[in-house]
């Protein structure tokens, strides 16, 4: 099963993706993790992606496409694999496509977690964290039992920035620019499945089975 997940920040992607990886045996392909292995390893492409993040700069798109087909080609991708992160850009994806089709495959289907952007806000702003454990939480939906304070280890629980408004609306409107015309792109492949992502966690992942059992 070859497939990429899409979804802006807080619609639930990584509890679906745990899933998808355990039950099609895939491994989970981010380009985050990608580059900071290559960095670790300080391979050539790792070398060259850091000169870049050392500069602020953004990794360009040849970089990117170059370290993540280098990470298809390893075994464990053979029977699949679940791209979250990449591609960002319709460049990206005509090179993925590309990728795939001199390896005589190709995409089964991509999976866009559609939530409304007020959800997104809320589901951020909401969120705490342990700053000793990392433990999270949430005001709304999984409150500590004393207020601050982690249930499991006792640390401090706070509020990181990323998940204040402004910076929570900005993050949604960088990834809304950045997927529209990917959405577009995938439409047009009849490859793109939209599933509901303010259902129950359970009812997401239902959704994602349905529209995968044809794939």
């Amino acid at each position: 099963m070859r497939l990429i997940l899409l979804g802006p920040p807080n619609a639930g992607k990584g509890t679906q993706a745990q899933s998808l990886i355990n039950k099609y045996h895939i491994p989970q392909i981010s380009t985050g993790d990608i580059f900071r292995a290559n960095i670790k390893q300080e391979t050539p492409l790792g070398k060259e992606a850091k000169s870049y993040l050392d500069q602020g700069l953004l990794v360009p798109d040849e970089l990117v496409v170059a370290i993540v087909q280098d990470r298809l080609k390893q075994e464990d991708c053979q029977k699949g694999f679940l791209l979250d992160g990449f591609p960002r850009t319709v460049v990206q994806a005509e090179a993925l496509e590309r990728f795939l089709k001199e390896d005589g495959s190709a995409l089964n289907r991509v999976i866009n977690i559609h939530v409304a952007r007020e959800t997104l806000i809320e589901r951020a702003i909401g969120r705490r964290v342990c700053q000793r454990c990392g433990a999270t939480y949430h005001v709304a939906f999984k409150p500590t039992a004393a207020e601050g304070i982690c249930d499991s280890c006792g640390g401090e629980v706070i509020q990181r920035k990323d998940d204040q408004r402004e910076t929570a609306e900005k993050r949604i409107q960088v990834y809304e620019n950045e997927t529209a015309p990917l959405i577009e792109f995938y439409q047009s492949q009849n490859l793109l499945v939209t599933i509901d992502g303010e259902q129950s966690i359970e009812a997401v992942t239902t959704a994602i089975y349905e529209a995968l059992k044809d794939a």
